[in-house]
């Protein structure tokens, strides 16, 4: 049962950081929780204890970590530009930078 507990708590911090993350844009929320939803399922029947499902868990939190304090969503202001803010969670973290091609897919 401590095991299910536990699925269940890290599953939650993943839509946790997903949806902080990813607030006010639809897509993202509602692809971002399908593409959770489906890695949780794929790893449904990991026997509780065994090295599979602690490696799964440990993924799972390392997810959530990723999520919140890597990934910053940048919002398109008046002119056209993208605007990124970073929170104090994202202190240290690298910038990527889109491609064209990327950016070329969202006008």
């Amino acid at each position: 049962m401590a095991a299910a507990a536990e699925g269940l708590a890290a599953y939650r911090a993943v839509l946790r950081a997903a949806r902080r993350t990813f607030k006010g844009d639809q897509l993202m929320l509602q692809e971002s929780a399908v593409e959770i939803r489906r890695r949780f399922e794929d790893h449904r029947g990991l026997a509780p204890g065994s090295d599979e499902a602690a490696r799964a868990l440990a993924d799972a939190r390392e997810a959530a970590h990723f999520i919140t304090h890597m990934i910053v969503q940048a919002t398109r202001a008046a002119s056209g530009s993208f605007v990124v803010k970073p929170e104090s969670v994202h202190a240290g973290a690298t910038l990527e930078v889109p491609s064209e091609e990327i950016l070329s897919k969202l006008k």
